[in-house]
């Protein structure tokens, strides 16, 4: 399996070039040249397969230059069941009818970015080896909450690497806030900047494709990659969990092998719903890939009309992983969906940069449609469905997974489509207690973990002992800068 560039598709390297790199010197993002295919047959045989199983079977048809030992090592670390609190690793959990909630939760920073920032140490790691052997990895990440966190956790202490997190300062919860600046680890810093995730993301890319930069890294013995989901080795592990929901929800006989299904994914840089589109075009029987945004709805406005326009007032709200009005994962499927049209994503891509919009022809919009559905939820659903979610089914939800619940109801009100559908949920309602315990009783008061202990009392849902441990652990990063000063906090952060 060989990988290309979105903007340059002569470009062929491996998977540990790939997943070392991160993204690629003309500025696209890697994919992979071809796409494998599983017969209905062999997801069959996940069904009684233990998740790590699963995610060997997958990730082996990606990684070809790994051998068996390395992607073994990998996985098995990855997926280690004391980092788990579910056996599972991600359970699907009937809540309704046709409705299934995939928990993507239970890891070690209670967000669904665990279940790829779990796994790409060790990929990078392997990948290191084999590509750059004794050069420092500097990880460099623009988060929107979730990410930050789950990377920090991902690569505290791990050998020849340093990771730098930027997260907007207004736009995270306080609990996300909490995880990243208290985070432990000898090569790890944090800093907030003064702007939104896209201004955070923007200088990260630029940072990246700076020949300058890089040059004066290189003389350190030191180079850039990823860990957001632009670096192919994030975005590959999520491909494992839609095989994995399918295999359950017929193990638990909620539909018959080869049966459709549809999945709602809430989303903002499109990497997660992207990974469910590589599930589908693998062979899993996904009929519609439902994408549900919040506020911030550029990309419903996309998938439903072809435009993309990033020109538009930007909404801090109470599901702030989704706070993105560059959704970067999307120029991938543009490449895909073109026929590989690498001239005619630079096009776009250009248009993106310079003028903050572009338009697709009216064969790619329908050949999206083909695929996507799209909605979006107000702040006054999101709390709304909250409260509904817990009093008519008992289940508990966060403000992402609101949305994704939100947008799914319209979705089949709409279309009368009531096929079982897998709703991704994105993080532990305890990650955004003060929204939660507001969605649910409108007298709140309190700090954020007397807000955390209202919420278990109120709703008898337990606190993940991740966020419990957060509760005396001390603040050590309070750094914050400007959007246009990240580059001098790089080098300032890794004492250069």
């Amino acid at each position: 399996m060989l990988y290309t560039s979105t903007r340059n598709n002569k470009i062929r390297v491996s998977s540990a070039q790939a997943i070392t790199k991160g993204i690629s010197d003309d500025g696209g993002l890697f994919v992979p040249v071809e796409t494998p295919h599983f017969t209905l047959e062999e997801i069959g045989k996940m069904v009684d397969m233990p998740y790590t199983e699963r995610a060997k079977a997958i990730l082996r048809t990606f990684l070809t230059d790994f051998t068996e030992k390395e992607l073994e090592y990998c996985v098995e670390g990855a997926y280690e069941k004391s980092k788990f609190s579910s056996e599972k690793i991600a359970p699907v959990v009937n809540v309704n009818g046709n409705e299934n909630i995939l928990e993507l939760w239970h890891g070690p920073t209670c967000a669904f970015k665990d279940m790829a920032l779990q796994l790409l140490p060790y990929l990078m790691t392997v990948s290191a080896k084999k590509t750059v052997d004794g050069k420092e990895i500097v990880i460099l990440v623009a988060t929107s909450g979730d990410t930050g966190k789950a990377a920090l956790e991902g690569f505290k202490n791990v050998d020849k690497t340093r990771i730098l997190v930027f997260y907007p300062v207004e736009g995270v919860s306080p609990m996300q806030k909490l995880q990243m600046d208290t985070q432990e680890g000898d090569n790890v810093a944090v800093c907030a900047i003064n702007g939104n995730f896209d201004d955070a993301q923007s200088a990260v890319k630029a940072i990246f494709t700076d020949s300058e930069i890089k040059a004066k890294l290189a003389e350190k013995n030191m180079t850039f990659s990823s860990a957001n989901s632009i670096n192919w080795g994030r975005l590959v592990p999520q491909i494992v969990y839609y095989f994995s929901a399918y295999a359950d929800m017929v193990e638990q006989g909620r539909i018959a092998l080869g049966d459709e299904i549809n999945v709602v994914v809430p989303t903002g840089n499109f990497g997660n719903i992207l990974a469910g589109y590589y599930a589908k075009e693998m062979g899993v029987p996904i009929k519609k890939l439902i994408c549900a945004s919040n506020s911030n709805n550029i990309l419903t406005d996309f998938l439903t009309t072809g435009d993309y326009d990033k020109n538009r007032e930007f909404y801090t709200t109470t599901s702030p992983s989704m706070d993105i009005l560059i959704s970067s994962n999307l120029e991938r499927l543009l490449y895909h969906l073109s026929g590989e049209n690498d001239s005619y994503v630079r096009e776009l891509m250009t248009s993106l940069s310079e003028t903050g919009k572009y338009t697709v022809t009216e064969e790619l919009s329908e050949n999206v449609k083909k695929h996507f559905a799209a909605g979006c939820c107000s702040e006054e659903r999101v709390f709304e469905t909250i409260k509904t979610q817990f009093e008519n089914y008992n289940y508990l939800i966060d403000t992402h997974t609101s949305v994704a619940v939100a947008v799914y109801n319209d979705y089949v009100k709409t279309t009368s489509d009531d096929i079982p559908t897998v709703i991704d949920s994105t993080a532990s309602p305890y990650k955004f207690s003060k929204s939660v315990l507001k969605a649910l009783k409108s007298d709140i008061s309190g700090d954020e973990f007397e807000i955390v202990d209202a919420l278990m009392e109120y709703t008898d849902v337990h606190v993940p002992e991740p966020i419990k441990a957060l509760r005396d652990k001390a603040v050590r990063f309070k750094n914050v800068c400007n959007r246009e000063d990240m580059c001098e906090m790089v080098f300032s952060l890794l004492k250069l």
